[in-house]
């Protein structure tokens, strides 16, 4: 088992390597999700529905899937759901109401995934998800036989993770610490599976970079900048003595605001290595031109998972085209002496 992840691991790297790729799978094919539905000769209607939509990655991710659904003339619309996973059946029912070929969602709770996939294959309309996971057997993705996985479009967790931690080695190494006064912060919502995935690499790939001599905290947090933040102030309570701090998490929120909490007890910037995972809030505090404890982030770029998703569905839904088990779009490590360089946006 262990041999066939390092192997997957290789060909993701490879593939999100190549030069202008928009987005690779695993090769693997997935049905669950796709139900009896039937080839499209017209226009294609599609509902993407995003939870915490007012979220920067989520509103690229609704812009880059809005310029895609443009380019192939298919009808979209964005619905975003917030953090109400009521909301999410709802609005499925509301999207099949008004006849959309397919259903791509972001759900706010992967509790309601069986919910979500039987409503969808009752109407024989085709489920994809993006971002994050859901099975349609039970309520926890982490737990679901590989066959009841809805397929998903996304960003590989186990290759995202694994360069976190790679670089928050780097940074370990380069600062000159010991283990014996730093603690590693891994902040994220626990019952996210793709959360879990990214830590879990963060961990091992740290550990086979630098040691595992470090001692990590685990912070479980709602994936906000705020939650993040008041969890980790509650953590320095209770660890005090320790001089340097390494940070990651599930997304730039959890760092950010673990990094926010350090900074606001007193810790130096110098003493505090954090890598985001999204760049979009790290970027922020690079542009400040004041210290910080953000040393650099995963650019993730929204945009390109909801044109590869669009694309995906239009795919299945005019050309017959089963979808991938996964499909992933490609990733950047930056700084604040490298992130403009990549094109990418800080708004």
């Amino acid at each position: 088992m262990r041999r066939r992840s390092r192997v997957l691991s290789v060909a993701l790297l490879g593939c999100v390597s190549l030069v202008g790729a928009v987005g690779c799978s695993t090769g693997q094919q997935s049905s669950s999700g796709a139900g009896d539905t039937a080839k499209v000769d017209g226009k294609v209607s599609l509902t993407y529905l995003q939870k915490q939509g007012d979220q920067e990655y989520f509103v690229g991710e609704a812009a880059g899937a809005k310029a895609k659904a443009a380019e192939l003339g298919v009808d979209l619309k964005v619905v975003n759901l917030g953090n109400d996973a009521n909301k999410t059946v709802g609005e499925v029912q509301s999207a099949i109401a008004r006849k959309s070929n397919g259903l791509i969602v972001v759900v706010p709770d992967p509790a309601v995934g069986p919910q979500v996939v039987q409503t969808a294959k009752d109407a024989k309309v085709a489920l994809l998800t993006s971002d994050d996971q859901i099975c349609a057997s039970g309520p926890a993705p982490g737990a679901c036989a590989k066959g009841d996985l809805v397929a998903r479009v996304g960003f590989s967790g186990e290759q995202m993770g694994g360069e976190v931690g790679k670089r928050a080695a780097a940074e370990y190494k380069k600062a000159g610490w010991n283990a014996a006064d730093t603690r590693i912060i891994s902040a994220w919502k626990q019952d996210v599976t793709v959360c879990g995935d990214r830590v879990k690499a963060a961990k091992d790939a740290f550990a086979q970079a630098a040691g595992d001599g470090v001692k990590n905290i685990d912070v479980a947090t709602d994936n906000t900048p705020t939650g993040a933040q008041d969890k980790t102030a509650a953590t320095l309570t209770a660890n005090p003595g320790v001089k340097h701090w390494i940070v990651w998490g599930c997304n730039d929120e959890n760092v950010q605001g673990s990094v926010t909490a350090l900074q606001n007890a007193g810790v130096s910037p110098d003493d505090i290595a954090g890598v985001g995972l999204g760049a979009y809030l790290a970027c922020k505090d690079w542009t400040s031109g004041k210290p910080t404890g953000m040393k650099a982030a995963l650019f993730i770029n929204g945009k390109d998972v909801g044109a590869l998703a669009v694309q995906t569905m239009y795919d299945k839904l005019k050309n017959s085209k089963d979808f991938p088990a996964e499909a992933f779009a490609p990733t950047t490590m930056v700084d604040a002496a490298t992130w403009q360089a990549t094109g990418m946006t800080c708004s």
